[in-house]
């Protein structure tokens, strides 16, 4: 992984949403903040210091807030990969990655994210502040209307792109806990996210939209921003550059922020701990169903899913 990413980062407490930042170097630093990138404070650091270390921040905890770090010569980006929704548990910037040529994705563009029917008004005022603009939701239908999303004023645009392998309901789910291999189970479905036409047309629309440059920020989202969610995140950032090892590491994280969310449910029905957690094998089984059907990633997304390599690099990159 990209050491840069590594040696600093911003932190915000789930509840308070009150912010720090840990840093791993050597040598004097300092750090600017401002409510958007165009908007740093570079006359006057929130912080300055020599080596590493986790500092509190003494910023707003209401709205976003991005950051910029001098140190040793490098100008690093930064804002919370992991955004602070007290009622939501997967929801994640895709910026601050490096890509393969040394640029890096661009922050508070495009976010991941499980259900939102659950965001608080803190939660709701907070996205508002990016400001979020438009919404891709991947549930199929019976799951929208059963949890709806809890929207900030600032979406203009919500897209229901309804994404069903495997059958991803609640019903789904208890028939899937009688089969006799759930690991395989979900590595076939996450092939058929990538070989199931149904399933390739919906991503092939997910693209259409978040290369229209009026699109972003937006957020796209499932049930637990996984699989579906996380089969479009990998694959937007397989088309902006990143490498591949980075991108399964990032699909990982998964299990990390939705222990919270499953493990009551998985201590009372274990055998359903591979629907709710995220494993190595589950989205490689669908790199390996790409690589066979396409021979490569970039032929998939600029054949098949109609990706633009160019605009989406000159959209999302810095």
């Amino acid at each position: 992984m990209d050491t840069a990413i590594l040696k600093a980062q911003i932190i915000r407490d789930k509840y308070t949403k009150a912010a720090s930042f840990r840093l791993e170097t050597e040598g004097n630093w300092s750090l600017y903040a401002g409510d958007s990138f165009d908007s740093i404070n570079h006359k006057e650091p929130i912080l300055i210091g020599n080596g590493s270390g986790v500092y509190p921040l003494n910023v707003s905890t209401s709205i976003r807030i991005y950051f910029e770090l001098h140190n040793n010569g490098e100008i690093l980006n930064l804002s919370e990969r992991h955004l602070p929704m007290e009622g939501c548990y997967n929801f994640r910037d895709l910026g601050g990655f490096k890509t393969k040529d040394g640029r890096y994705t661009k922050w508070g563009k495009l976010f991941r994210a499980d259900e939102l029917s659950s965001l608080t008004e803190g939660d709701v005022a907070y996205l508002a502040s990016i400001p979020i603009i438009s919404v891709v939701d991947f549930r199929a239908q019976a799951e929208t209307k059963r949890y709806r999303d809890n929207l900030p004023s600032t979406v203009q645009f919500t897209y229901p792109i309804a994404i069903t392998p495997g059958n991803l309901s609640s019903e789904g789910i208890q028939a899937n806990l009688l089969k006799t291999n759930i690991d395989s189970h979900m590595k076939h479905m996450n092939r058929l996210l990538v070989s199931d036409p149904a399933c390739v047309r919906a991503y092939r629309i997910f693209f259409a939209i978040i290369q229209n440059n009026l699109s972003a920020p937006l957020v796209f989202h499932c049930s637990a921003g996984k699989d579906r969610a996380g089969m479009a995140a990998a694959l937007v950032l397989y088309a902006l550059g990143v490498d591949e090892e980075t991108i399964m590491q990032d699909y990982l994280s998964s299990k990390i922020y939705l222990s919270d969310k499953y493990d009551a449910f998985i201590a009372k029905y274990p055998r359903a701990e591979p629907i709710f957690t995220a494993k190595r094998m589950f989205l490689q089984a669908g790199i390996n169903q790409i690589k066979r059907d396409y021979g490569t990633i970039m032929n998939f997304l600029t054949k098949e899913l109609k990706v633009d390599l160019i605009k989406m690099r000159r959209l999302y990159l810095d």
